[in-house]
């Protein structure tokens, strides 16, 4: 088991916007967390990323409880978040986007040119675009970008949150192919994403969280054609 965690509250204030929950994620798998807006995903990922601490509960990786690891650490010792929003630099290139996601390593030079192959590989419309500023980008574009600097960390654990949000169909498609082929070359995935029957469709698991707690769980097909997850996000008719 990769991410083990135990009871998670989390809080705003005196509003609780995680009750308890738990979940686990383990090695080598895609797991999709799908809510409607306001049901707690992205508090949750935050959470696991050290952005916000939680009131109660544990969160374990790799055997390390995070309570006692800073957010930088956290991006070395594995775990790594492409975040909702993009969060690109505008006015960076797009290779020194890419190259802010070694910042931290102390192996970065000598595993920078592999890297950044690597992630050309992955998405090769990046290095045509290598010199252009990152601003100038398409949403897809900027998507890509944002993926692969998290890439450039060489996580363990890669925190997807809602990749497809404001993007054509095009990249939506290409966007989940990128994460099955990710997910074929070893990588652990957490998503986060509203189109939830195309994340539920290459989801080894899943979990449903609805205000702040987990109601169902099943693997990405049991949930897909679960009556009332289909009535709830993928429409009656889907």
């Amino acid at each position: 088991m990769l991410l083990n965690i135990e009871n998670l509250q989390v809080s705003y204030g005196k509003i609780k916007a995680i009750k308890g929950i738990s979940l686990h994620v383990n090695q080598g798998e895609i797991v999709t967390l799908v809510g409607a807006n306001g049901a707690g995903k992205t508090t949750l990922l935050k959470t696991i990323s050290g952005i916000l601490s939680p009131a109660e509960g544990v969160i374990n990786f790799e055997g390390t409880d995070l309570s006692k690891i800073k957010p930088y650490q956290r991006v070395i010792n594995g775990i790594c978040q492409a975040p909702e929003g993009r969060g690109i630099f505008p006015g960076m290139t797009v290779r020194e986007n890419l190259e802010i996601g070694k910042y931290g390593r102390a192996s970065a030079k000598v595993e920078m040119a592999e890297d950044l192959e690597m992630v050309y590989s992955l998405f090769p419309r990046l290095k045509e675009r290598e010199n252009q500023a990152g601003g100038t980008l398409s949403g897809g574009e900027q998507q890509m970008l944002s993926i692969g600097r998290a890439l450039m960390s060489r996580p363990r654990l890669l925190l997807l949150d809602e990749p497809s949000m404001g993007l054509a169909p095009k990249f939506i498609s290409a966007i989940f192919n990128i994460i099955q082929e990710i997910k074929k070359q070893g990588m652990t995935i957490l998503l986060v994403e509203q189109n939830a029957a195309k994340a539920l469709s290459i989801a080894d698991r899943a979990y449903v969280l609805e205000t702040g707690n987990i109601t169902k769980e099943g693997s990405g097909k049991e949930l897909l054609n679960d009556p009332a997850v289909r009535a709830a996000y993928l429409g009656h008719g889907a």
